[in-house]
């Protein structure tokens, strides 16, 4: 399965705002759980950095998604990594 990485740094005053509006993208996730969609997200311990990995269609076909990019290159320090992965292994499947 081919999946995506992207990582970045938002601004100090930006960073809770960003992962409130990830627990958004996650909420409907929940609600809509679409088909052959898997997608992570993380705030590592620096507090400004964080790692999305996804795997699979539909994310942008959210609307809680949507709002996230909305406003995201004013919450972001530079420019975010993005790049194609290959999954070796998950675990639970």
């Amino acid at each position: 399965m081919s999946s995506t990485v992207i990582r970045y740094r938002t601004k100090p005053d930006a960073a809770d705002e960003n992962q409130r509006l990830i627990e958004k993208v996650f909420a409907e996730l929940a609600e809509a759980r679409p088909d052959g969609l898997s997608y992570a997200s993380y705030r590592l311990d620096d507090g400004v950095t964080f790692v999305h990995v996804v795997n699979g269609e539909g994310l942008l076909d959210l609307t809680a998604f949507q709002e996230f990019q909305r406003d995201l290159s004013d919450r972001l320090e530079g420019t975010p990594d993005r790049e194609p992965a290959a999954q070796l292994g998950r675990y639970p499947v």
